[in-house]
């Protein structure tokens, strides 16, 4: 058996091998390093940044010296002329950490890792397009994700020219400096700063950064199980959820207490599971061009919630909790803001005032969260306005909006804290839950991370997908989102049901939301949004067969919760996220590498969600083991095959001999006791 970790060395060169591989490979002729200096442009609208680096110098590293030691080995760099940069390569028995010291003032470096056509790159945080990211090129910047998310469609074209927000394959809220190859190895750069890693070499990964980083982390593993250990061991982990969040679906109702109080009674009318309701306007509401928002201003709006503080505590009778909304910066018309202003909580522009932030025909001020004041302040308003009043969750929104431009009470560089502020706002909702003491009970959902984020964000949602069935921004682009952010470290992962964002005509159809209904009771959480523009989306109560056909799979999920449950549980202990990629069970599998629009719902559970529009069949693949077809109990051994997948029939098999194989049995069973219980 390989070596994981071994160091080779002579007097030109050097080598680090992971598991017999080369990984770094070192020589005058053939550097790794290449160091440089750039200047950025950055313009942000709204949340889209168009980002551009004018590369004034890159010159490759050479050897100048190397030399093994106690501990791992040490070498010079030299750009032909005198030494510029030193390293430290520190062995442990399963991994290396290589940390830089540069003597000039440079401000760009590339890293060159050893590859091949044939490897496989995942991870990289939350990845929308491509699971396996080989073949690309990843600027790893914490934005939003955009409407469309790919340059060849319509969808993107009219977002572009009309709002300057289109995305592109690797816009993304939750990038993240670490990738897991195929050649077992997990590779992490400590770093704040702008990147990009680049896949699309065949025989090497070119790991840019905008500043020099701390170091550079590559660890070994034997299996994908073991290095998804290794990633909770490294960043920590999500907790495990609530009870109550497995009691039903979370139902997005906007509008005021009247109307959450008829759709609930209209939900139970049809056997409906509802463990919670989401009132992300509990708070108030504008409107915009772009549809419906919200005041941001975090206090219980009574003109428009009526009796709310009383409602709460009779839906919790009834087992329904509550949740609502709440993001990082304060509308310039709220009490808040000006209290923050008054404080100085708020950051600055380079005069001094204010900095105030274009959201969409409204602004906001910056809560500054360098500032620890700020902080505890910010921690209040939650603790008192949100928790005291009795919510038990709520939508952590936004996180990646820091403009780059901003002044910081730590003097910290915007450019480098843009990166790291979802993570500081992760962190104000989990200490303020804590000192709170209800860690667990309260629940919060974030779209926004970075390196950190899973120990800040209990739960993750897959941003604003529209109400579309593109492959890059709609009901197929949350598989690729899971399976990656799972890769990364963040195992509990959920979505809008029916997606969020209608502009330019796109409006949500019946058979769209009927589909993500059936993907969703095979996740952690159930929960819909009723989108930017409620008006053009069909919603959970269009009509009877809807309801019914809620019922009937907020029924399943439901009973699928102790499953669930244990799933949760293993991603807190073992780092195992909930939805799996097909090969960290079925490693010797080639294919199973490939596939990114279906999953293993824990390890015994195999689910391929329907994503495309009038499909009454699916082709589905299967690694090779006994499969279960929970509607016709038909049993496959694997390999690709075609079956039916009329609405409400999603592909969901079962493996046979699994320890839950008597609840799997029971599905369909449940599926047609599920819906209506009282017209």
């Amino acid at each position: 058996m390989a070596e994981a970790v071994k160091l080779v060395t002579d007097e030109n060169s050097f080598a680090i091998r992971l598991n017999g591989k080369e990984v770094i490979k070192h020589s005058t002729e053939n550097p790794f390093l290449y160091i440089g200096k750039g200047t950025e442009s950055v313009d942000m609208y709204r949340g889209n940044f168009q980002i551009d680096d004018y590369v004034t110098e890159r010159t490759p590293l050479k050897l100048v010296s190397v030399e093994k030691t106690e501990a791992g080995l040490d070498a010079s760099f030299s750009d032909g002329h005198e030494e510029v940069l030193t390293l430290q390569v520190l062995k442990k028995e399963d991994r290396v950490q290589i940390t830089f010291n540069c003597k000039r003032n440079h401000n760009r470096i590339w890293v060159r890792l050893q590859s091949s056509a044939e490897e496989k790159v995942y991870g990289g945080g939350e990845q929308l397009s491509y699971f396996n990211m080989k073949g690309q090129n990843f600027p790893l910047w914490t934005s939003e994700p955009g409407v469309g998310r790919n340059k060849n469609t319509y969808t993107t074209w009219q977002a572009d020219v009309k709002d300057k927000a289109g995305g592109d394959y690797y816009n993304t809220n939750y990038p993240q400096p670490t990738f897991v190859s195929s050649d077992k190895y997990i590779a992490h750069m400590n770093t704040i700063a702008y990147a990009d890693f680049d896949f699309s070499n065949d025989d090497f990964h070119e790991l840019h950064c905008w500043e020099i980083p701390e170091s550079i982390e590559l660890i070994a593993g034997d299996t994908y199980a073991e290095l998804l250990r290794k990633i909770k061991e490294r960043f920590g982990t999500q907790p495990e959820l609530p009870d109550w969040t497995y009691n039903g679906i979370w139902l997005g109702i906007q509008g005021g207490t009247d109307v959450v109080e008829r759709k609930l009674q209209k939900a139970e009318r049809h056997g409906i599971k509802v463990g919670g309701v989401w009132c992300q306007d509990w708070q108030g509401k504008r409107v915009t061009s772009f549809g419906k928002r919200l005041m941001w201003n975090w206090i219980w709006n009574e003109e428009m919630y009526p009796g709310l503080d009383k409602k709460i505590w009779e839906w919790k009778e009834k087992g329904i909790r509550f949740l609502g909304y709440i993001n990082p910066y304060v509308a310039v018309e709220g009490h808040l803001f000006k209290e923050a202003e008054e404080q100085n909580y708020l950051a600055k522009q380079k005069d001094g005032s204010t900095y105030v932030v274009d959201f969409g025909e409204f602004y906001c001020g910056v809560v500054d969260f360098t500032n620890p004041e700020a902080t505890e302040w910010y921690k209040t308003v939650i603790k008192e306005n949100l928790i005291d009043f009795g919510l038990d969750g709520w939508m952590a929104d936004f996180g990646e909006y820091l403009p780059t431009d901003v002044v910081l009470h730590n003097e910290a560089s915007a450019m480098k804290e843009h990166n790291a502020w979802p993570v500081r706002w992760g962190e104000v909702n989990r200490d303020a839950i804590h000192e709170a003491g209800k860690q667990d009970e309260i629940v919060y959902f974030m779209r926004a991370g970075y390196t950190g984020i899973q120990e800040a964000c209990p739960l993750l949602w897959g941003g604003d997908q529209s109400v579309i069935w593109e492959k890059d921004d709609g009901l197929a682009s949350v598989i690729p989102a899971a399976l990656s952010s799972g890769m990364s470290g963040c195992g509990l992962h959920h979505s809008d049901i029916g997606g969020y964002t209608s502009l330019h005509g796109n409006k949500r159809e019946k058979e769209l939301l009927l589909r993500w209904v059936e993907m969703a009771a095979f996740t952690p959480v159930m929960r819909t949004h009723e989108g930017n523009r409620p008006d053009d989306c069909f919603q959970f109560d269009g009509d009877e067969e809807t309801l019914d056909f809620f019922g009937a799979f907020t029924s399943i999920y439901t009973h699928l919760k102790p499953y669930i449950k244990s799933l949760v549980k293993e991603n807190t202990e073992a780092g195992l996220p909930v939805q799996r990629p097909l090969f960290v069970h079925y490693e010797e599998d080639e294919t199973a590498h490939d596939i990114q629009y279906q999953y293993l719902f824990g390890k015994d559970m195999l689910v391929a969600p329907v994503i495309d529009k009038e499909a009454e069949t699916r082709e589905v693949y299967l690694p090779e083991d006994n499969w279960v077809h929970v509607w016709s109990e038909k049993e496959f051994r694997g390999g690709w095959i075609t079956v039916s997948a009329p609405l409400g029939e999603p592909p969901v098999f079962y493996r046979r001999g699994s320890e839950h194989e008597e609840l799997f049995q029971q599905i369909a069973q449940v599926k047609m006791n599920g819906g209506r219980s009282d017209a």
